[in-house]
């Protein structure tokens, strides 16, 4: 496999039973298949301090801007997005096999953001409760039409925050 941000070819990396796809001694980044980063982004995972130093080339030029092209998939590009609320630290993700690119030092910012899983979970669903839970529900109890409304909107999320949205786990009934 190619980097997606340099072009260089990706170097295999097993960390204990995980093969990771490494750009070592290139820009530095990381790929991770589908489900391996929640092995990996929390500080009291272990086995994510040896991806905190990988060898990088200061000479490496990096396009930030454009969207890269999955290093797995063919023909596809990768969605770039924030990791989490906080809004810290953008990923590229492929939309069709759910791996993601990060770049050198992001995995590092991701582990500082939160301790465990669960404090994300908690710190996402206060995020959106409070941006649309209220309204959401007002639009319920005015109308069946607003209601409708409200359920095309909540089940957006769905789609733009899979991993935080679960059938009936907000007021507003969103999924």
């Amino acid at each position: 496999m190619n980097c997606p941000a340099c072009s260089r070819q990706l170097q295999k990396l097993q960390v204990q039973d995980i093969h990771l796809d490494v750009c070592q001694g290139g820009c530095g980044g990381i790929w991770f298949d589908n489900f391996e980063l929640k092995k990996f982004d929390e500080p009291h995972e272990h086995i994510g301090k040896a991806l905190l130093d990988v060898e990088t080339d200061p000479h490496v030029t990096i396009d930030h801007e454009g969207k890269r092209p999955c290093p797995k998939c063919d023909g596809i590009k990768m969605m770039r997005h924030f990791f989490s609320i906080k809004k810290e630290v953008e990923v590229d993700e492929c939309p069709g096999c759910g791996g993601f690119w990060l770049d050198e030092g992001e995995l590092h910012h991701i582990r500082n953001q939160y301790q465990t899983e669960e404090e994300k979970e908690k710190a996402t669903h206060q995020f959106f409760s409070e941006l649309f839970d209220e309204d959401l529900e007002a639009m319920k109890q005015e109308s069946a039409e607003k209601a409708e409304k409200a359920n095309k909107i909540a089940n957006m999320f769905r789609f733009l925050c899979p991993s935080y949205y679960k059938k009936g786990d907000q007021k507003w009934g969103a999924f």
